[in-house]
């Protein structure tokens, strides 16, 4: 059990978790295709490829290029898209989808941080409609996510910002600058190989289910590498997660504009470099 007290003299502190395969034991965005099938926004042919692309991505996690694969089939998915629609499906869905798939032992060590005087941010590459409302289930108080270039209220299939790789470690800094955080005393958690810069940026990495990669790097590294696989209702939990979450802020695309820009010029780069190998 990690000790976990605050001093509150100190500087404030964070834990930022990445949120597929870390908290909850799906990818997000993957567990709502029925959903959005069910909504007449995607066709079965799709729910069928979602399901496969999210079998492939529990057996053995995401590479980079796996993962720009992803992010292109959903881009290329949801555009034309009406946002308020999905807003509701994932609403109207979230407990039955998700509360089933979330991690005993996240829930606890987020329970244990807030306890500890800890804001608790949710960093992830899937899109704001999805994980925002997953964080405020979770009683995250912050979190940073994909956004993508909405017009006439509908998906355009663009990009907007990309919280992926290097720029999670951006949003990471940026935070800590305007919230006061001291980043040597803060925690991160992840599973994937491509969020060592994330891990990095602070005093307490933690590997969560890693894939191949991470955890090379995490036993290079000397960093702890936890086990998940307990997945649980909140309200089957100890009786302080039935109640209501903390106060919930989304952090939007303005966590900053800097960051916004170096994540794309590098997914850009990394795109064109995948391509030039097919």
């Amino acid at each position: 059990m990690l000790t976990l007290v605050e001093n509150h003299s100190l500087p404030r502190t964070a834990a930022f978790f990445d949120l597929d395969k870390t908290v909850i034991a799906k990818s997000s965005t993957l567990t709502f295709s029925k959903s959005f099938y069910q909504g007449g926004l995607i066709n079965r042919r799709a729910v069928l490829r979602t399901a496969y692309t999210q079998f492939v991505y529990l057996i053995g996690g995401a590479d980079h290029d796996q993962t720009e694969r992803m992010r292109q089939y959903l881009s290329d998915l949801c555009r034309g898209w009406n946002v308020q629609q999905v807003r509701e499906i994932v609403a109207e869905t979230l407990h039955e989808l998700i509360d089933p798939i979330i991690h005993d032992e996240a829930a606890s060590l987020i329970e244990e941080h807030h306890t500890a005087g800890r804001d608790v941010v949710i960093v992830s590459t899937s899109g704001a409609e999805v994980v925002e409302p997953i964080g405020e289930l979770l009683g995250a108080d912050r979190v940073v996510a994909t956004r993508m270039v909405v017009e006439d209220g509908r998906f355009t299939g663009e990009i907007a910002y990309y919280c992926y790789g290097p720029t999670k470690a951006e949003a990471v800094a940026e935070l800590a600058a305007s919230e006061g955080y001291d980043l040597a005393r803060c925690y991160a958690y992840s599973d994937s190989v491509t969020d060592v810069p994330m891990l990095e940026a602070v005093g307490h990495p933690h590997a969560v289910n890693p894939d191949k990669g991470l955890r090379r790097e995490a036993v290079a590294r000397g960093w702890p590498v936890l086990a998940f696989n307990r997945p649980v209702r909140l309200k089957q939990r100890v009786p302080s997660l039935s109640m209501p979450p903390r106060p919930y802020l989304a952090v939007a695309a303005a966590v900053g504009a800097a960051a916004a820009t170096a994540g794309l010029v590098w997914y850009t780069s990394r795109r064109r470099a995948a391509y030039a190998r097919i």
